[in-house]
């Protein structure tokens, strides 16, 4: 059996939005196992819907840099990830966080199609509260700097509550059911650290951009995960 068309529609926006140069028609139909009758009534469909698709048969066609999924392009299943994802977020994330998730969930739904929108409103997957710790104060400082790049200097204490100061480079922040943790390079032990953010006392963004690009150190963390040679800091 076919695929619904509204997937198909999503599925040839897809093709095209990886493309570099023009693709044939044929090419195009072929992927989608449809004919070059249906494909050509595809691209009109989705040109009516805003896409700005160069190009007509025999030439090949191309999709214009800078092109937005239409809003209205979403398949079932990819609705109902977007829903679950934002409500567990606004449920286990920091008060700004969650304020910002429904606010894409509501700029969603305003430009879906009455029965899209129908579905998101009435949709049965939730992601209560129940048993959830409340994030941290400084969870949204943290994701901040984070997203700068920025140093940061922090009071931290240990399963055996000792303290001590770090300035450490933050670059990656998991959102457990009942907890917050950070990866981040520590200057003090000169490596990779895990930090609990319910363990932090203080922290101060220090506005200042650490050495290396974030992308350098998720990679050369994600490497050292790999190893087991990266444990949650103890000392």
């Amino acid at each position: 059996m076919s695929a619904p068309r509204s997937a198909r529609l999503l599925t040839l926006l897809d093709e095209l939005h990886r493309r570099r140069r023009p693709v044939q028609g044929a090419v195009l139909a072929t992927r989608l196992g449809i004919s070059l009758r249906t494909l050509y009534r595809d691209i009109d469909t989705l040109r009516a819907q805003g896409a700005e698709i160069d190009g007509e048969p025999g030439i090949g066609y191309l999709l214009r840099a800078g092109h937005l999924l239409p809003a209205m392009m979403f398949s079932a299943e990819e609705l109902e990830a977007v829903v679950l994802g934002t409500r567990w977020v606004a449920a286990q994330g920091d008060a700004q966080l969650a304020v910002a998730a429904q606010a894409a969930l509501d700029r969603i739904v305003t430009v879906l199609p009455p029965a899209l929108r129908l579905q998101v409103e009435t949709s049965g997957l939730f992601a209560p509260q129940w048993g959830t710790r409340p994030a941290e104060p400084w969870v949204a400082t943290l994701r901040q700097a984070i997203r700068d790049g920025h140093r940061v200097r922090l009071q931290y204490a240990d399963a055996e509550q000792r303290t001590s100061e770090r300035v450490i480079w933050p670059f990656a922040m998991a959102f457990l059911a009942d907890k917050r943790l950070l990866a981040a390079w520590c200057e003090l032990r000169q490596g990779y650290r895990h930090f609990r953010a319910d363990r932090v006392l203080a922290l101060d963004d220090l506005g200042q951009p650490y050495p290396r690009p974030r992308h350098d150190l998720l990679r050369d963390w994600q490497q050292a995960l790999r190893t087991s040679s990266v444990t949650a800091d103890r000392s």
